[in-house]
């Protein structure tokens, strides 16, 4: 306590834009991390992050070689055919041996957590994307402005990745 106030984190407003698959674990893991401390947690799925969503590509999430510093490898190799392959395959085989559930079940398991699940209702009009191409356990499809009204009160903490 701080001046006599509570700094502790209650809510954790996590954005996920991209649909790496090590962008979309991150936020699945900060997620329910903050579930088993007792904190709310809610995702926001926009633009690609999307795809973490999509009953059709949501397995199928891949590990980005170009572009990817932490890849550690020149850009020209991570380019070449099947290097994205290999490092997807390599991620899974650790995550498996790590019990880290494949991402639809991840998402069952953030939903029945408590979790709030949210589709960014923009990027569903630029994809032409509709509720019935996404999960069961979606919450539902936000407004930027809805889901910053979402965010309101103190302890509220909001992450991008």
């Amino acid at each position: 306590m701080e001046n006599g106030t509570n700094n502790k984190v209650k809510k954790m407003m996590i954005i996920i834009s991209k649909a790496n698959l090590d962008n979309v674990y991150a936020g699945f893991i900060l997620a329910n991390g903050a579930r088993m401390e007792g904190i709310d947690s809610e995702i926001f799925f926009t633009f690609f992050g999307l795809e973490a969503i999509q009953k059709e590509k949501m397995d199928e999430l891949h590990v980005a070689t170009v572009g990817n510093p932490g890849m550690h490898m020149p850009t020209m190799l991570g380019g070449l055919p099947g290097m994205e392959a290999l490092a997807t395959k390599m991620m899974k085989s650790k995550m498996e041996k790590l019990d880290i559930p494949p991402v639809s079940e991840f998402l069952e398991i953030l939903n029945a957590s408590g979790t709030k699940l949210w589709a960014c209702k923009l990027a569903m009009e630029m994809f032409a994307l509709d509720e019935t191409d996404l999960i069961e356990e979606l919450d539902g499809v936000l407004t930027v402005g809805d889901f910053y009204n979402r965010a309101h009160g103190e302890g509220t903490h909001v992450i991008f990745i």
